[in-house]
């Protein structure tokens, strides 16, 4: 959760450094503008001819022809019947090396300037952008002229809707770079990490690729957006300006639909499958639409439809898309979702700084260029990023998990099949040898009772020592064999460990070491006595053995959860490697000189019967702790 609260932290950070940057720019940009020549006002005259003359203009100076304009006023309401008009401003006088006037926010769809009655700029477009921003050298003999436009639009609005700036001309070339590039370089930015994203799924498993493709379409459609509204391309590039006005209803079209199934890939089908529905439908509506957007090049009727329909469709389905990512995403996070929580972090962002924009824009009547949208949306790109993220690196983990188990797994099978052929050959082996050892070692000990001399009777009881090895190994054979054990009771632990100290306090005091035992009362197993004896004899015989002289064998018996009994065996000896602590039960492995490993077996292998389980830890030179548990019994 705090790494959760961090990322929060970063994104709003993120976006009050954007903030700050486009405020710092704005400034910078206002600044420029002081130090400028700026026009105070500019003149307006319908024209219902769409042929300009501008001999016959030049020439109109009667009283209500021409109508004055601040900058700061709105623009005039077109006539319905009208779809042209002559604007005009007056050059201050200047003294500058290389004058130039920069016109910006110009509404007009077509445009033909001109001076001196000549024309020095013209453009024309056979598709519906109204944004204009236009760059003029000027001469020494233009100053104090008037410059005239004769502009045509079929849009409400027409006319300037920011003052024209007239100052050197590489200044003005390079304020007007500085304040339209920023959203071709955005825009590439963001159409660049589309199309990274979507090479990726050459590297990434197919699990994630629905939702790597629906993000990449996501940001495609932004990419496409923003590069199609930014002035500076249709300017530059005019010749394929009704290419990029139309990749503006391609990605309008893919925004919705490649959200909402973004969406799904990350929450499900949702409440009565309605995020599943709602992405079928902007599916279809949006297919529809690019056919329509297709049809409507072929006549001017049905492009006409097109624009009035795609204005209803697209606004509606962004305020029901919106409206319903909301809803459910507030759902998710009363359900503590970290993912909705992120993603309604950059969510958030992002509404409020568009609904704090269209407030402003409505507040400015309509002369304000919305501009913080674009790092609103980039918070919710981020959000949307990361919890892509965290999906690949919780299914990553989850892979390591799944192999660790499945190693574990493979390991125990291993030993498992192990295990069962050595059951089976002991258990054969066991009751082919034990008889005629027994046989051996009577007639061992008859001819012990008369022996010729004290070397010969010194040899008949080494034989019969090494015969009663040999049994002590068989019957551990037997036992590793068959492990049921008889006479299961109730055992009380505190007891049985006391007897066991008992048992082996001499045997340790011979080495030099001392045992402390620190067992609580009240805990009990079920299982057999005299196996859990030997199973835990084993043990602490190993660990004295690992002493060195002056150690200390400290056994410990406790309640977890109070539902497991565990029961802790610690020494400081001389400790084990991980390599040999792998080892640890495995057939025949022991660091006896005459240990055979089935001690560890058989301990092991009683512990299973009794439902518990073993576990050790070691380090070299430190020590060795082996830590049993068996599950708690109520009495």
């Amino acid at each position: 959760m705090k790494a959760l609260h961090r990322w929060i932290a970063l994104l709003i950070i993120a976006v009050v450094t954007f903030s700050f940057f486009s405020v710092a720019t704005s400034k910078v940009q206002a600044d420029t503008k002081l130090n400028s020549n700026s026009i105070p006002q500019w003149e307006l005259m319908w024209d219902e001819d769409s042929v300009p003359a501008i001999e016959e203009v030049n020439g109109v100076f009667a009283a209500g022809e021409w109508q004055s304009f601040t900058f700061d006023d709105a623009l005039p309401d077109k006539p319905a019947h009208i779809r042209a008009a002559w604007l005009r401003f007056k050059l201050p006088e200047y003294d500058l090396s290389r004058p130039a006037v920069l016109i910006t926010k110009l509404t007009a769809k077509d445009v033909k300037i001109f001076m001196d009655q000549k024309v020095v700029y013209e453009s024309s477009r056979n598709y519906p952008f109204n944004k204009n921003e236009i760059l003029l050298s000027l001469s020494e003999s233009e100053s104090g002229q008037f410059v005239y436009l004769f502009v045509q639009t079929d849009s409400d609005w027409l006319g300037f809707k920011a003052q024209p700036e007239v100052g050197e001309g590489q200044a003005l070339n390079k304020d007007f770079l500085k304040k339209e590039v920023y959203e071709v370089i955005l825009g590439s930015i963001l159409l660049f990490v589309s199309l990274a994203l979507l090479l990726c799924f050459i590297f990434l498993n197919r699990t994630y690729l629905a939702g790597l493709v629906s993000l990449s379409f996501f940001i495609l459609s932004i990419s496409l957006m923003i590069l199609s509204l930014s002035p500076y391309l249709h300017t530059m590039y005019s010749h394929n300006g009704r290419v990029m006005y139309y990749l503006f209803d391609i990605g309008s079209n893919l925004l919705m639909p490649s959200l909402f199934f973004f969406f799904e890939r990350i929450f499900g089908k949702g409440p009565w499958k309605i995020i599943t529905r709602f992405r079928k439908l902007q599916v279809i509506v949006s297919i529809i639409t690019i056919i329509w957007l297709f049809l409507s090049f072929s006549s001017s009727e049905i492009g006409s439809a097109y624009t009035s329909a795609t204005i209803i469709t697209f606004g509606g389905t962004i305020i029901i898309g919106n409206g319903l990512l909301f809803i459910l995403l507030i759902r998710f996070c009363l359900q503590k979702n970290k993912n909705a929580i992120i993603m309604a972090t950059g969510f958030g962002i992002f509404a409020a700084i568009g609904v704090m924009e269209v407030i402003w824009y409505f507040i400015s009547e309509m002369n304000y260029d919305m501009f913080f949208w674009k790092w609103g949306i980039m918070t919710f790109l981020v959000s949307l990023l990361f919890i892509l993220a965290r999906r690949i690196i919780e299914s990553y983990d989850q892979v390591l998990k799944y192999s660790r188990q499945l190693e574990v797994f493979n390991n125990e099978l291993q030993r498992s099949e192990k295990m069962e052929i050595i059951s089976q050959l002991a258990a054969s082996v066991a009751h082919e040898v034990r008889n005629p050892l027994q046989v051996t070692r009577g007639f061992l000990q008859v001819l012990g009772e008369s022996p010729r001399n004290e070397k010969e009777k010194g040899f008949m009881v080494l034989a019969i020592e090494e015969l009663d090895r040999a049994s002590e190994i068989i019957t551990d054979f037997l036992m590793f064999a068959k492990p049921e054990l008889d006479q299961m009771t109730t055992l009380n632990v505190a007891e049985e460990i006391l007897k066991i100290e008992a048992i082996l306090v001499p045997l340790a005091n011979m080495q030099g070491s001392i045992i402390q035992v620190e067992s609580a009362s009240n805990l009990y197993v079920y299982g057999n006595s005299s196996k859990l004896k030997q199973a835990l004899i084993n043990i602490i015989k190993n660990s004295i053995e690992a002493l060195n002289k002056g150690g200390t064998i400290v056994i410990q018996a406790y309640s977890k959860d109070d539902l497991h009994v565990v029961i802790c065996i610690k020494d400081n000896g001389e400790g084990m490697n991980e390599l040999e602590l792998k080892k640890l039960g495995e057939p025949y492995y022991s660091k006896k000189t005459k240990g055979t490993g089935l001690g560890l077996m058989v301990t092991f292998r009683i512990i299973e019967v009794m439902k518990g389980s073993i576990f050790f830890t070691s380090e070299k030179g430190v020590g060795t702790e082996a830590t049993i548990q068996f599950p708690m019994v109520k009495k």
